[in-house]
């Protein structure tokens, strides 16, 4: 089935990525690992969405990283913005303020 958004899942190092983008950045990401930048990636890392105790749903960011330097990052890359997405990351954003996400948009 096609995906509506001409997104083509991608294989790379043993994983199969959502979509060329997604694909391309975690090969940047592990150069930067090779470098010595990044010390730990993670992708698909599950992060939970509760509000009140109340389980709203899962949002499975495309990358979580530890640099060098102990920051933790948490990277969206994203082609198309959609309604659920905007809601997910709005919703993210403001139950784990501490944390640093990052939205990537390869398509500027």
């Amino acid at each position: 089935m096609k995906n509506k958004y001409n997104a083509k899942k991608t294989p790379y190092n043993g994983r199969l990525y959502d979509s060329k983008m997604e694909c391309n950045y975690a090969i940047k990401l592990d150069w930067r690992k090779k470098a010595g930048e990044i010390i730990e990636i993670i992708p698909q890392y599950k992060i939970s969405l509760d509000v009140e105790g109340v389980h709203i749903c899962n949002y499975f960011i495309d990358f979580k990283i530890t640099l060098a330097d102990g920051a933790v990052e948490y990277i969206e890359v994203k082609g198309c913005r959609t309604a659920a997405f905007n809601i997910k990351w709005k919703l993210a954003n403001a139950l784990y303020p501490k944390y640093n996400f990052v939205l990537v948009n390869l398509l500027k």
